[in-house]
């Protein structure tokens, strides 16, 4: 009846961790972003009152730069999303670690079940993992209840309890880790495409830069400000959304680096610390038992 219980109870976190939350998350986001983006370009960069005689088709006003980021184009609005969407998606990332880490130090809690495992406190240590909480804690407490389990086991050799415990922990950090690196692909893809989206607005404002130069006569002076504006500007943002993309997504990666160590540790504690109170003897069978006796 215990097995069957801790069964149910392991398909239902497997069930809870497929869970397309963070899938419905970014679907909703991203399309979020770009619409109130284009708004923000259209109605409060594109203000007419930030512009010389209220047209937004002549010069900044001095000093305006909201102006002055409008001048950058069509391109501007893409490149404000893929902003957003980092510091969005940072934050999302920053909660989810946070609560994975649970109500204590990842490094105090780790402290805590070693020193309860060797004083062979097992329930003590489960109780400590369901005050701590988080990711760390569900993986342990899912090796302290197989490391119980296997104690009751009298049918198995010890290298079998050990692989069975090590196994039960392997497979509990693969449901909790996917959770934790979830959405940080888009982090990493933004790093990768926003400098290229800010060349794209580059190479367009240089085009209309030179296509002023061209003209007959005196050169078009507003339309080769304009092209360089729009140039310079498409850069600057590209560059800024592609630079706060890779400090997030390395740090991100770093914490979840420092996670993953805390649970290898654990995990270590509670093997080593079954191997070391426990005998190597095998059960003798129970046919060689029955001709013994």
């Amino acid at each position: 009846m215990e097995k069957k219980t801790a069964a149910a109870t392991k398909n239902a976190n497997v069930e809870q961790k497929a869970s397309p939350v963070g899938g419905v998350f970014a679907t909703i986001v991203i399309p979020l972003a770009i619409i109130a983006c284009v708004l923000i370009y259209m109605f409060v960069l594109g203000n007419p009152a930030n512009f010389e005689g209220g047209d937004p088709e002549s010069h900044p006003l001095p000093g305006n730069y909201l102006g002055i980021v409008y001048k950058g184009g069509w391109v501007v609005p893409v490149l404000m999303s893929l902003v957003l969407m980092v510091f969005i998606f940072a934050i999302e990332r920053a909660l989810t670690i946070s609560k994975a880490k649970g109500n204590k130090s990842v490094a105090g809690f780790v402290r805590n079940i070693s020193a309860k495992l060797n004083q062979r406190d097992i329930n003590g240590a489960i109780a400590a993992c369901d005050a701590q909480k988080g990711s760390v804690a569900n993986v342990v407490k899912s090796g302290l209840l197989k490391y119980k389990e296997m104690q009751n086991e009298p049918e198995l050799l010890k290298a079998e309890k050990v692989a069975a415990i090590q196994k039960e922990i392997e497979e509990s950090t693969s449901l909790e880790l996917p959770m934790l690196e979830k959405n940080l692909v888009i982090i990493s893809t933004i790093a990768s495409i926003s400098t290229l989206v800010g060349l794209i607005g580059t190479v367009l404002g240089m085009i209309k830069a030179f296509a002023a130069l061209a003209q007959g006569g005196a050169p078009d002076a507003v339309g080769l400000a304009n092209g360089i504006s729009e140039a310079l500007i498409n850069t600057a943002l590209g560059i800024t959304g592609s630079a706060l993309a890779i400090v997030a997504y390395n740090y991100f990666t770093s914490k979840i680096d420092e996670l993953t160590y805390s649970i290898d540790e654990a995990g270590f504690s509670i093997i080593s610390t079954f191997s070391a109170q426990h005998d190597t003897a095998a059960p003798a069978p129970a046919a060689a038992r029955t001709q013994t006796v």
